[in-house]
């Protein structure tokens, strides 16, 4: 560190923030943050500048989802936290510990034009909001944030007057002990020997189980104990969007459970008598409100098991635990039964149906959607990274179930499209050797589509295959559904293909499928960013939205 004579109250709140182990942030700068940000870059931290602040704090989402660790953004004062409203409750939803770095307007100002009292904004997001005022207790402060973004899994964001930040340091520099150190790390809960007795009353007492894991599950390394635990009883697997992929080479696996269960999966779910849903979140869309497995009893499986769930109930039966030691204890006081469930028959027909086969009038100049999924999933490399945008297009490239968990990253809490680039780049930042690939529909990419720039310039590996419809393609179906003028969605396709050549990215219009494979191997070969511009009808409408808005 500099000489102390010499030491801003930003240097030590640089310094504050190396000692949490923070080695990447994105950032966007102004006034409040430049100082402290640029002594960040300085201490060894990697900097990733975007173009807008929101691209900050949901690239920083991504990455906190694929490292496991803090994801770390900075923004200015004022309008830079504006900026922030849609990112912060989606990652507030999906859990996810983030720290931002705010600033705030200068207390020596009688007026200031960015100035905005900050913390209703943000803790209406549902995040935490920390002003610091006392330059002295500030690295203690930054600790503390470090600590209540670990252990309430929620985004906090603190707000230091730029002002302050440029004091002279007046004191002896003595950092805190770090969160990591302080952290409780309680061991994992196992169940109670009664609650393992009165679950395993209900698997035995049942004839169809499917074993439905959650995010919940993969953070606790529970897949192969969900697996054992479908074996034993004859049953079958499925698992949240979030966690999709976790039990991807099982040959009874239906897939994800939801919005974008496939065929197959309604048919098997609708059998169903009881579902063993473990370290799910239980959110409405993955059961369909019920309707998905309308006979069955629901078991959840968690350390915090719920009965209402998003304003319905969903679970009657509870286990208490650790995903994993829970269902180790389960499969081990249930007895084993005739695979009635599980034979060759079922798992061909699970592994050759497709997702979707309700006939559509494509135009002959446009392709099909679900087609241009199945040669994706077919073509990729298997180690490549996949990124779930929002929108239409995402019930179609939801069905690639060859793919690994360990390779894919959705975050949908919250609902909102327009952020599918800065996700693939907060997964770019996490796994920088490895090449991600990005879905995302017309209408959503252009909502950001600055940070193309950013990906060109921090040269990240980054495929975006934009399934263009020319419109925002939810909406357009809606519309349709009631029978009203779809004007306001329709916009016509633009030509992303230029676009990301403007941005001195690789662009490639694709009306013909055959030519995937050499385009990959060109990519493969090639490097650096693209973007495939795939020209799809609007006239196929994906089962979810067949199944929420039949036509009039």
């Amino acid at each position: 560190m500099e000489d102390e004579s010499e030491l801003r109250v930003f240097d030590v709140l640089a310094s504050a923030f190396v000692q949490e182990d923070v080695s990447t942030c994105f950032a966007l700068l102004g006034d409040a943050n430049m100082n402290w940000a640029t002594r960040l870059s300085e201490q060894g931290c990697r900097m990733i500048y975007v173009r807008h602040e929101h691209c900050a704090v949901a690239a920083a989402m991504a990455y906190a989802r694929k490292t496991g660790d803090v994801g770390i953004a900075t923004v200015t004062c004022g309008p830079g936290v504006t900026q922030l409203m849609t990112a912060l409750p989606a990652a507030v939803r999906a859990r996810l510990p983030l720290v931002v770095f705010a600033g705030e307007a200068p207390l020596k100002s009688g007026w200031y034009n960015q100035g905005i009292d900050q913390a209703p904004f943000v803790t209406a997001t549902g995040a935490a909001y920390h002003s610091l005022h006392m330059p002295e207790r500030m690295p203690i402060a930054v600790r503390d944030a470090f600590l209540q973004a670990r252990r309430e899994r929620r985004p906090v964001v603190i707000g230091i007057p730029f002002d302050l930040q440029n004091r002279p340091w007046t004191s002896a520099v003595e950092l805190p002990t770090p969160s990591q150190a302080l952290l409780p790390r309680p061991s994992p809960i196992s169940p109670h020997s009664d609650d393992v007795a009165e679950a395993a009353r209900l698997v035995a007492d049942a004839e169809r189980v499917v074993v439905l894991a959650g995010i919940g599950a993969a953070e606790a390394d529970a897949a192969s104990s969900c697996r054992a635990l479908a074996a034993k009883v004859g049953g079958l697997l499925a698992t949240s969007l979030p966690a999709r992929g976790l039990f991807h080479d099982d040959p009874f696996c239906i897939g994800i459970s939801g919005s974008y269960t496939t065929e197959v999966g309604h048919e098997y779910l609708a059998e169903a008598d009881l579902v063993v849903a473990v370290g799910a979140s239980l959110a409405f869309h993955l059961g369909g409100g019920g309707q998905l497995w309308p006979k069955a009893k629901l078991l959840h499986v968690d350390v915090d098991p719920v009965a209402v769930a998003q304003g319905q109930e969903v679970a009657s039966h509870h286990l208490r635990a650790d995903a994993r030691l829970g269902v180790e204890s389960l499969t081990a006081a249930v007895p084993a039964r005739a695979q009635n469930w599980r034979n060759e028959a079922i798992a061909t027909r699970i592994r050759t149906s497709k997702p979707d086969t309700h006939p559509f009038d494509v135009e002959p100049e446009l392709l099909d959607p679900r087609d241009v999924v199945e040669v994706l999933e077919a073509e990729l490399p298997a180690d490549w990274e996949m990124v779930n945008s929002s929108g239409h297009c995402a019930g179609f490239v939801a069905q690639m179930p060859s793919r690994p968990f360990e390779h894919f990253l959705t975050i949908r809490e919250f609902g909102a499209i327009g952020n599918g680039t800065s996700f693939a780049m907060g997964v770019a930042a996490a796994r920088p050797e490895s090449t991600v690939v990005l879905f995302d529909g017309d209408g959503s990419l252009l909502m950001n589509v600055q940070e193309l720039e950013t990906i060109r310039r921090h040269e990240m590996k980054i495929l975006i295959i934009v399934m263009n419809d020319g419109a925002y393609g939810s909406e357009v179906h809606k519309l349709r559904s009631e029978g009203l003028s779809e004007e306001g969605s329709v916009f016509g396709r633009s030509d992303f293909a230029g676009i990301a050549r403007g941005f001195g990215l690789q662009g490639e219009t694709i009306t013909d499928l055959a030519n995937i494979p050499k385009l990959i191997k060109d990519f493969s070969e090639n490097g650096g960013g693209a973007v495939w511009d795939f020209q799809i009808s609007d006239k196929v409408v994906s089962s979810v939205l067949r199944r929420a808005h039949p036509p009039r």
